[in-house]
């Protein structure tokens, strides 16, 4: 029997419809990956189960007495209890066993007679076996287990959540909704703010949980590895597709004709993907150096796309020099702490440079200190004479709210929009979803995953030879994604980007820095 059943779901905001007579099933081993753009519903379907939105028309109906745990990538987790309070609150039975326990035992030691022995026998009998199945003996252990697992150290544990960064206060928020194991999770880009260790043990733990599982995300890996049906939410309704995300992909590019489509390019960006799925197959079963040199000649060979020669057209202009950048034996400590020391690296025209490490490793630091927003401890960073750099995370505070999408990209000084035809940013705007009404549109009313698309737009247009990109993925849908990874394939400077998004580095990087955590910095090493 299905646990969840929506039957005939209509949904609209005003002028503009999300969802048109939708019918969807979830049951008990059901692990449901939903896909699609920004904007496209995929939220509001977990807020209609949960009761938080209401359809216009149909039923969301939900077994009785069935569990549903929710995590939203916006946390509203707030309190003034440290991380670890809030997850030992989460277990009153075992406070209340061990409490009447103490009765218990006391009542041993006033003497009983032997009638009240064998009571008091027989009462510790029975709050033992509660005792077992409360997970008395195991709780501590186990919140432990994914404090750890989710990057919490002993200092983190007992903040305040109160006090905590939104990116703590998040993981904490998916330590609460693991710890409790409901029937039905719905999670909403549950990866965001993990490293990959973290990814891998979330993995591994979706692989074992014998409930049901709706997962909002953009991490193809993460999809690849925990999911048995894909839910593409587009056009309004739900296409379903039976296996993984590789399965999906491959689906979706033989029902394509069939599906009405927005934007003319998809199909090219999902044979793209298609061909990052099968060199990540051909690696696991050989992961030699030479093939890996083989498959990196490919990938910078291949034929360009229709998609590619959009991104291409826009990049003919742009001159970039061989040697950018110097990073020459840079320190950086905060007080008596050591984040690392001698780091000595080249930027050079071409590279790809992916920065990779557990976090608090000091990856954010090193491409802030490379942005000049951080003060380095120690060595030097010798920019060539001329070069520009734009980043990621300036651009996207700088966003001017009140400013519409075409004139935001358009009129940037010395940008490649403001020297291309208006013909080339509009197709380079239309690959990512932005249509001609969209452009006129104002920054503030747009959502975060769409201001991202501004963002992401104004620097690849901007005309830096160095582009430096902190979790760029973290609030793109699919194919902004892929549209992302296309430019980044042509653009002729250098890219630097920190990101826990593997698939997204597979496709991307040709070179690999890799922080252990411990301040030791591994040297630049070939990447796909």
């Amino acid at each position: 029997m299905s646990w969840i059943r929506l039957k005939g779901i209509s949904k609209s905001y005003e002028r503009t419809t999300i969802f048109r007579d939708v019918n969807f099933k979830l049951t008990a081993g059901d692990k449901v990956g939903l896909v699609g753009q920004n904007g496209a519903g995929k939220t509001t379907l977990l807020r209609m189960i949960l009761g938080q939105e209401v359809p216009d028309e149909g039923t969301v109906d939900i077994t009785d007495d069935i569990s549903i745990g929710y995590f939203s990538q916006f946390s509203e987790l707030d309190s003034d209890k440290s991380v670890l309070e809030e997850l030992e609150a989460l277990f009153p039975e075992v406070a209340r066993l061990e409490a009447e326990m103490e009765e218990v035992n006391a009542g041993f030691g006033n003497d009983p007679d032997e009638s009240e022995m064998t009571s008091l026998l027989e009462r510790q009998a029975e709050l033992l076996e509660q005792q077992e199945r409360a997970g008395t003996w195991t709780y501590e252990r186990d919140i432990d287990t994914v404090l750890t697992k989710l990057g919490f150290s002993a200092e983190h544990r007992m903040l305040p959540i109160g006090q905590l960064s939104g990116g703590w206060r998040n993981r904490a928020a998916l330590a609460t909704v693991v710890i409790q194991a409901p029937q039905i999770l719905l999670m909403d880009e549950p990866t965001n703010y993990l490293d990959i260790e973290g990814l891998r043990w979330l993995e591994n733990w979706f692989a074992k949980f014998d409930g049901a599982l709706m997962v909002i995300s953009h991490d193809r890996q993460f999809l690849d590895a925990v999911c048995n049906r894909i839910v593409d939410v587009e056009n309004n309704r739900l296409y379903e597709y039976e296996g993984s995300f590789a399965d999906y992909i491959q689906k979706k590019q033989m029902a394509i004709k069939s599906l009405q489509r927005e934007f003319a390019h998809e199909a090219e960006l999902l044979a793209f993907e298609q061909e990052a799925i099968n060199n990540r197959k051909q690696l696991a079963k050989n992961p030699s150096k030479s093939l890996r040199r083989k498959l990196a000649n490919i990938k910078r060979s291949g034929k360009p796309r229709p998609v590619d020669q959009i991104v291409t057209e826009i990049y003919g202009g742009l001159h970039v020099k061989d040697e950018l950048c110097k990073v020459l034996d840079v320190g950086k400590s905060f007080g008596d702490e050591q984040l690392f020391d001698g780091l000595h690296f080249e930027i050079r025209r071409g590279d790809r440079i992916a920065i990779l490490g557990p976090n608090g490793s000091g990856k954010t630091t090193l491409i802030n200190a490379l942005a000049g927003e951080e003060p380095i401890s120690s060595g030097e960073i010798r920019w060539t004479k001329g070069t520009n750099y734009v980043s990621f995370n300036q651009v996207v505070e700088a966003l001017d709210l009140s400013d519409t999408v075409a004139h935001a990209v358009s009129a940037m000084p010395d940008s490649l929009a403001f020297h291309a035809t208006k013909k080339s940013v509009n197709r380079f705007l239309g690959l990512f979803q932005f249509s001609e009404m969209e452009r006129t549109q104002k920054i503030g009313s747009l959502s975060g995953g769409e201001r991202a698309r501004v963002a992401l737009a104004q620097c690849l247009l901007s005309g830096a030879a160095v582009i430096i990109l902190d979790e760029p993925t973290n609030h793109l849908d699919m194919q902004s994604t892929q549209v992302m990874e296309r430019a980044l394939a042509h653009f002729p400077g250098a890219v630097l980007v920190v990101s826990h998004d593997r698939f997204f580095i597979d496709k991307v990087a040709n070179r690999v820095l890799r922080f252990d955590g411990e301040g030791n910095i591994g040297e630049l090493e070939a990447a796909i």
